[in-house]
């Protein structure tokens, strides 16, 4: 309402003002002419001197000419003042202004104007008085007739002034405008309502009891006139500090009672997305309100304390009561809410992240440490890594700190159990990659690897995977049960990228021994054509250099006649080639593909070579006991126990065991089973080389725990060679930065007292926790 008069000048005001100013231009213009002319005259001797002569002297006013002036102005002001019409021309009393103000009566004009005005708002201040203030808060009709009431006496007052400052426009824009200290009409206006209306503490507390009242009822949820409310609250904020002294004040302080005792209430009765949302519902709403009728300067103040008492006071609260269900339902929606919400209270965020992290160390111990879930530990790793991630860019925004507390944690948990995820993990990987995986196509695969990639990179026992990982894969490729070579050296390469060319080293060496040995059997069959007598089995040799490969303990067995005669002519043909190499052969990796006569017809049987063995004894007979075949083939008991219960207890009985069960026990006899029937004519039986037994765990695991004991024997000599001298504390300390494993100070005080023993090293006489390198 301040700015209204500059905007929206009354227009017969302008028009007399216009006038006025046309007249002094006028004669301006006449004397520019006229000195112009004798200018140009006296530039030649012909022309004549124009003499310009002073004005007449100012016209004097008529007798009484003021004070009759000033009783018209002070008529139509008047008549401003009880809303009836003017008698005079508008125009004719802009005039009579700017006439008074000409002959200097300016200052005296301003304190009658001034006067006038003042008198009348003082008679205005009556009806309030009679008003009945001592009515009980609460009477909400009384107090909005109340607010009506105050409210147009502010607007009947705002339309007056703009009135009066229209007529009054040249005092105001000359004489006023030249004393600084003197308010313009307008804020003359504006302090004598201040002053003697709303300055008057009954009228002043009883217009803000009542604006109180009526958002009150509004944030209760009843309908209230808010054009009201604006008209209010924008007159307390044109009269200066009212509106920041006397409102503000009072509102926020009844905001923060009323949200303090809201929020204790609704977090006993509400569950906590329920809680949330009337959370960001209050905040809306008091952001509308700010829009609708507040001053803006109450906006932060205001959202602060809705902030602090629905959310900062009940933080820790709010994440006991509830993150743990959201996380664990997946509530997206609701966690972007927490997020958001949080992220507005100073310290919420990092409160929330506090939560977060321990929501993941939480949830990820339980699925590594129960050995019950080992079957699925890998899968549910990864379903909920994918979760986190989902809920890190959706909800949290891909916020930094959100991500790298996560991978953190996920850094904890997985490492709580040693050594078994990394041999899990090293498993998964295989099941990806083994023949007959028709789960997913070649994209798929790619993503599956990468994502196994993210879950490796948090466990600290690489060398364990690496282990596991070697004899699947020796596996994979010695029984051509790889699904994929470009997924093989994909994987491969991932692993490098990730660990360094060191640690593939080895299993690249295996892939080259694999294209190598195919180069060196077509060779063979090219040797074995030129044979007198090639035999009627076709022979498929795989040359491993020892160094790349698993250690895999010899079997001595039983071969016939005829492989041993092949193994001869291999042996010859190839040291024929190489020589000063040694050839070792490795039984319990052989395999064959057999061919059966049975009164259905012929089959062809993919078997290990000790199935072989054992089954080519049938050729002899029809019945052997189990004590007859171990003679016979050689191999050793816990083998021979599990082959014949592939043959005899499997989906595929090729042999009848007598008497019937799932376990070879002794004395059982084995029986040729010639009415075998199949729906297919090659058929694979179950090969125990491909099923890891508990043995081979154990060794594999053993044999890494051999490999930490030499790299930590040669880390410490290797730093003990280099510093001569060094203290036990600093020794350990530079041992935990150069190895790559988990190690316990207990495991690495053996190994350092291993190698004092074995002289590479000594204690220093006077101080015990000192070591000496011995040359």
């Amino acid at each position: 309402m301040a700015d209204e008069p500059q905007k929206k000048p009354h227009l017969s005001a302008l028009v007399g003002h216009t006038n006025g100013l046309t007249k002094a231009a006028s004669l301006a213009a006449a004397a520019t002419r006229a000195g112009g002319g004798g200018g140009c005259g006296g530039a030649t001797a012909s022309s004549k001197k124009l003499v310009i002569k002073n004005f007449r002297e100012r016209p004097k006013l008529p007798d009484n000419y003021t004070q009759d002036t000033w009783q018209k102005l002070h008529e139509a002001v008047g008549a401003i003042q009880c809303s009836i019409s003017i008698k005079y021309n508008l125009e004719e009393l802009y005039q009579a202004v700017e006439n008074l103000c000409s002959y200097k009566v300016s200052a005296t004009l301003y304190k009658q104007l001034r006067q006038v005005c003042e008198d009348h708002v003082k008679a205005q201040i009556l009806q309030f008085r009679e008003y009945p203030f001592l009515m009980h808060r609460n009477d909400s009709l009384d107090s909005l007739l109340f607010l009506k009431k105050i409210n147009k006496c502010w607007q009947d007052h705002c339309r007056q002034m703009i009135m009066i400052r229209s007529i009054f426009l040249f005092l105001d824009r000359t004489y006023v405008l030249q004393n600084s200290m003197l308010p313009s009409i307008w804020d003359m206006g504006l302090e004598l309502f201040r002053n003697h209306i709303i300055s008057d503490k009954q009228v002043q507390n009883k217009t803000i009891d009542g604006i109180l009242l009526l958002i009150e009822r509004e944030r209760n949820g009843e309908a209230v006139d808010r054009s009201l409310l604006r008209s209010l609250l924008s007159m307390l904020s044109d009269l200066q500090q009212v509106y920041k002294e006397s409102f503000e004040q009072r509102f926020l302080e009844e905001t923060n009672c009323l949200y303090a005792a809201e929020g204790q209430r609704l977090m006993q009765e509400r569950e906590v997305p329920e809680y949330l949302h009337h959370v960001n519902k209050r905040l809306e709403e008091e952001g509308d309100r700010v829009i609708t009728y507040l001053d803006h300067s109450t906006q932060k103040p205001l959202i602060a304390c809705v902030e602090k008492q629905l959310l900062g006071e009940h933080l820790s609260a709010i994440l006991q009561k509830g993150l743990d269900n959201l996380l664990d339902e997946n509530r997206i929606s609701d966690l972007t809410q927490t997020y958001q919400l949080f992220s507005r209270v100073k310290g919420g965020q990092q409160i929330l992240l506090q939560h977060w992290s321990e929501y993941i160390k939480n949830f990820g111990t339980t699925i590594v440490v129960n050995p019950e879930k080992d079957k699925d530990m890998v899968q549910e790793l990864l379903d909920f890594k994918d979760k986190v991630d989902h809920i890190i860019e959706v909800c949290f925004q891909k916020n930094e700190k959100f991500i790298n507390l996560m991978k953190e944690s996920f850094e904890t948990f997985i490492n709580k159990r040693p050594n078994k995820p990394a041999e899990l993990i090293a498993k998964y990987v295989d099941s990806k990659l083994r023949a007959g995986n028709k789960e997913a196509t070649d994209e798929e695969l790619e993503r599956i690897l990468d994502k196994i990639m993210i879950i490796f990179r948090f466990i600290h026992g690489k060398d364990v995977f690496e282990a596991f990982y070697k004899k699947d894969l020796a596996k994979r490729l010695l029984v051509g049960k790889s699904a994929s070579v470009d997924a093989e050296k994909s994987m491969l390469s991932k692993l490098k990228h990730e660990c360094g060319a060191a640690f593939t080293s080895k299993l690249e060496g295996m892939f080259k021994d694999m294209e190598l040995s195919k180069d060196v059997m077509v060779q063979f069959k090219q040797y074995m054509q030129n044979q007198s007598d090639p035999g009627n089995i076709d022979l498929t040799v795989n040359i491993l250099t020892m160094g790349y490969w698993p250690t895999y303990t010899p079997m001595e067995v039983q071969l016939n006649s005829e492989m041993i005669k092949l193994q001869e002519v291999f042996k010859t043909f190839y040291l024929g080639k190489h020589s000063g190499r040694k050839l070792q052969w490795q039984t319990t990796l052989g395999h064959a593909v057999l061919k059966a006569e049975f009164k259905e017809g012929k089959k062809e049987f993919q078997v290990s070579l000790f199935q072989t063995l054992v089954l080519l004894m049938f050729n002899e007979g029809d019945e052997f006991s189990f004590e007859e075949i171990k003679m016979a083939t050689g191999v050793e008991d816990s083998e021979l126990r599990r082959t014949l219960q592939s043959l005899a207890c499997g989906k595929a009985r090729v042999l009848i065991k007598n008497p019937k069960g799932k376990d070879v026990e002794d004395g059982d006899k084995f029986i040729f089973n010639g009415d075998f029937k199949h729906k297919l004519f090659r058929i694979k039986i179950n090969q125990i080389q491909m099923k890891e037994t508990v043995e081979e765990q154990v060794s594999t695991t053993e044999r890494v725990f051999q490999d930490r004991q030499y790299q930590i024997d040669a880390a410490i000599v290797r730093i003990m060679k280099m510093r001569k001298t060094l203290g036990h504390n600093l020794l350990v300390s530079e041992l935990y930065n150069q190895l790559k494993f988990p190690v316990k100070p207990g495991d690495l005080k053996k190994r350092i007292e291993s190698l004092i023993d074995r002289d590479y090293m000594e204690r220093d006489k006077d101080n015990p926790n000192q070591y000496h390198y011995v040359a």
